[in-house]
Order: structure tokens, then C-alpha cells, then sequence
């Protein structure tokens, strides 16, 4: 089921949440949008459906009294800082990954950029096409379309880049400290919180289309992993103590990941990866070994160059580099 926006209702969640605690008169909202308190009412009776819940207060108006704590296409909107549409979001009840629902859209010549975010992924994947276990548990499953027309050859700090901004998002909107292990796992003291996954078409001699998708455990309770996750998966709430508010977060993430991405298409985002990546490095000063193609290469982690690729230093002091393409890891102390 695909959740659609009303220009309408959109409008009356922004004024209720804009002037939260206080309330918001019949009458005003009805002069904003040019309609009638009855229809108002109406507007405000579908919300209801939707999981809203609002109090009226004789000769006062109404105030938000409750919001639904799955995933709210219109919620999102509302809660986000920008009041531009310049980018649409899309929420599924289902979707087998939204990598590839973002593929299709782009294929079927659907405008860039916009968002696809589903509640459940029935084939969620990660690098090398590994299974992100993506059931219904309040987490969050995304993926950003873009178009972006740059040489190929700029990409392989993206997914750096983005893990550095959500990471310092993460620890800011949470008050805990994230971290990543190359090239694309947000962790928390060695436990799996999300994975990203950049995919891309390439024309010649410039990309084309370009797909970031975030798997994000948000509100998965600690016990309801599966036996083989159980030990190494952990999630924001699991992590804070304490539930998280999930359209908040996924308002305060878009807006991050577009910001992001602007800044790395204008170029001004190689000086502060270079700063950033340390405070997030999990693995730098660890014993890891790399595994590429047939060679098992054991050394210490020493943080990555400029281009992006992993910088292992050997046991025999020399200084290797690996790109994210290339290999798995190992951490062996």
C-alpha cells in the first residue's frame, strides 16, 4: 500500500506542529488553505484514520495530541526543515529492496532526485549481494535517486561520505557515538546497526543514474533477532536505552543525505572526510586481514587516503591500499 500526501493535510500537521504545545484555530487553518472549517474537519477526520490524534479546545482550536509511530509519508514531510518539494518522498507497506524500486522509477524516467522508504523489504541486500535482514520492526529501510552527471572517476568516497554525515547524524539526534567500519557498516562496539549500498549506471564517460540505500535498525527490541544475528546486530533504540522517533528520524536523515550529496557533487566535501572519518574509523589500530579474491593479507588498519581505499599496513611495515570494490575483512583483534 502506498501512502499518498494531501496538499491539505500536509499543510494542517505543519501549522499544529509549527505552533506545538499552543493550538491552531478552524478558522485559521481554513484561511490558509483558501477552504471551509468544514472541510478542515475533513481533512482532519482522514488523519484520524491514519493514526493522528488531535485535541479541540473550545475557542482555542486544535493541538496534536498523538502521531503514528510507523513510518507517515505526510508525518515526514511535515517534519522536514526544507519546505521545498524538490524532493518527493515515496513510503511502501512492502517492497522487495528499494535499491531496486529506485532503479525501476529511474528507468521508467521518473524525475530525480527523490526517496523511497519502506517499512519491510522482502530481498534487501547489502555488498556482494549479502542479505540485510529487513522484516517490520520500527527500522528503516531507504534509498535516495539521483541523477547526477559526473565522471566515475569522483565516486569511490561517496559511500564515505555518506556514512561520515549519518554517522555524525546519528550520534547528534541520539547522543551516542557511531561508528564505521569500511567501507559501508554503521556499528556501535562491534555490533551491526546498518549497512549501505551504493549502486550506479554509467554512460560512457559520466554516471548516469546513482541509488544510495541505508538499511537502519531503528526500534528493533534487543530480543527479536534471529539466532544467527543475535550476537553481532544491534539497533538506535537498543543502543539509547530508549525508543526513537521514527519520521523525525527519517525527516532529519533526508534532509541530511541531500545536503550531503549536494556538497559532494559542488566538491566541498573532500577536507571535511579527510577530518571526519577518524572520529567514526572503527578499525583503525586494529589487527584485520583482507581478503582479496584468493589472498588472505593480514596487517593493521591505518585509516584511508584520499581516493577512499582502505590503507593496511603489513606486517612487514609497508603500506598497502585497497579499494571497497575489491575485498572483505577480517578483524583479528
Amino acid at each position: 500500500m502506498l501512502l499518498r500526501m494531501s496538499n491539505a493535510e500536509l499543510v494542517i500537521l505543519r501549522e499544529l506542529i509549527a505552533h506545538a504545545p499552543d493550538c491552531v484555530s478552524g478558522t485559521a487553518l481554513a484561511a490558509k488553505l483558501g477552504i471551509s472549517r468544514v472541510a478542515i474537519w475533513q481533512h482532519m477526520g482522514k488523519l484520524r484514520e491514519q493514526g493522528f490524534e488531535f485535541q479541540a479546545i473550545r475557542a482555542k482550536g486544535y493541538r496534536l495530541q498523538k502521531k503514528p509511530a510507523g513510518l507517515h509519508a505526510t508525518l515526514i514531510e511535515a517534519l522536514l526543515r526544507s519546505r521545498k518539494r524538490d524532493f518527493p518522498l515515496t513510503v511502501l507497506d512492502t517492497v522487495d529492496s528499494t535499491n531496486d524500486e529506485c532503479a525501476r522509477q529511474l528507468a521508467a524516467g521518473r524525475p530525480a532526485p527523490f526517496v523511497v522508504l519502506a517499512r519491510e523489504q522482502t530481498h534487501g541486500r547489502g555488498r556482494f549481494g549479502r542479505v540485510w535482514h529487513s522484516h517490520d520492526q520500527q527500522n528503516l529501510y531507504a534509498s535516495f535517486a539521483f541523477r547526477p552527471h559526473i565522471p566515475p572517476q569522483r565516486m569511490p568516497t561517496f559511500t564515505l561520505w555518506m556514512g561520515v554525515s549519518i554517522c555524525e547524524l546519528i550520534t547528534n539526534f541520539c547522543d551516542v557515538q557511531a561508528g564505521l567500519k569500511w567501507p559501508n557498516d554503521i556499528v556501535f562496539d562491534g555490533r551491526k546497526a546498518g549497512g549501505m549500498l551504493t549502486e550506479a549506471r554509467i554512460d560512457s564517460d559520466q554516471m548516469r543514474d546513482l541509488v544510495f540505500g541505508l538499511g537502519l535498525n531503528i526500534n528493533q527490541p534487543a530480543g527479536s533477532w534471529p539466532t544467527e544475528l543475535a550476537c553481532r546486530a544491534t539497533s538506535l533504540a537498543a543502543e539509547t536505552g530508549k525508543p526513537i522517533d521514527l519520521n523525525l528520524f527519517a525527516a532529519a536523515l533526508i534532509g541530511r543525505v541531500f545536503l550531503a550529496y549536494n556538497q559532494f557533487i559542488a566538491g566541498d566535501h573532500t577536507e571535511t572526510l579527510a577530518k571526519s572519518w577518524p572520529n567514526y574509523d572503527v578499525l583503525r589500530g586494529h589487527s584485520i586481514a583482507v581478503l582479496n579474491g584468493t589472498q588472505r593479507i593480514e596487517g593493521t588498519a591505518a585509516g584511508i587516503d584520499e581516493a577512499g581505499s582502505l590503507l593496511l599496513r603489513n606486517t612487514r611495515g609497508q603500506t598497502q591500499r585497497f579499494s571497497a570494490g575489491e575485498v572483505t575483512l577480517e578483524k583479528v583483534s
